[in-house]
């Protein structure tokens, strides 16, 4: 079956065609254009150069969070849309989880983290076991410091992956831990580890996002709430 994965959580944009864990098709896109102008036209023209039409797709799968608030919201409305014209199934899978299926290889334990600001991270980790990671926590926001002292009760070496890793790894610098930073080229998000994390993921009729958090404008309104 042929799964079309989305990944819009952060600054880049990328889409990509699996079958059986084969990459068959991929396109990705960092200009610093609004998702909402580049995803659908990615997807379209990756479709298109490799001979393949949305009839050929058994899948669509899609990043549904933690992440950028209109980054997730674009990618699960592309995904939805797409899902409901061509009558194909759609999932959401945690943008963390598809992060730590980039790094099959590793033998320490995987610090999937994306920069939340205010000196926090979206996190997750997970511990590689036949090919596959497997969770040791669920997603959530955390403080650095907080995450720090879970690591450095451990021996194990941890390998930072997501556009929050090298926040990470410069805040761990000269501490008691032993932190990687992933490949660049497998650092961050890719709708390839969403197709990935797809293959064990239900399917969503209601696929909503994921944010952990309030966003920065729902904090401020409760913030001048309070004062009144």
């Amino acid at each position: 079956m042929k799964i079309l994965a989305i990944e819009s959580s952060a600054k880049a944009v990328s889409a990509a065609v699996c079958e059986e864990g084969r990459l068959i098709a991929y396109s990705y896109q960092n200009s610093g254009l609004t998702h909402s102008r580049t995803l659908l036209p990615l997807i379209k023209d990756m479709l298109k150069n490799s001979e393949l039409e949305l009839s050929d797709i058994g899948l669509i799968a899609v990043a549904r969070g933690p992440g950028s608030f209109t980054g997730i919201r674009i990618g699960v409305a592309a995904a939805k849309g797409l899902s409901w014209a061509s009558d194909i199934p759609a999932v959401g899978v945690s943008t963390l989880e598809a992060m730590a299926f980039q790094l099959a290889f590793t033998d320490g334990i995987i610090c999937s983290v994306m920069d939340a600001r205010r000196s926090e991270v979206y996190n997750a980790l997970f511990e590689m076991r036949g090919g596959e990671p497997v969770r040791l926590c669920e997603d959530r926001a955390i403080p650095l410091s907080e995450l720090y002292e879970e690591m450095k009760m451990s021996k194990n070496k941890y390998y930072l992956v997501g556009d929050g890793a090298e926040l990470c790894y410069n805040y761990l610098l000269n501490k008691d831990v032993s932190a990687f930073i992933a490949p660049e080229h497998l650092k961050y998000q890719s709708a390839y580890g969403v197709a990935l994390a797809a293959g064990r993921a239900r399917c969503d009729k209601d696929l909503n996002p994921v944010y952990l958090r309030l966003s920065q404008a729902e904090r401020e309104l409760n913030e001048k709430r309070s004062k009144l």
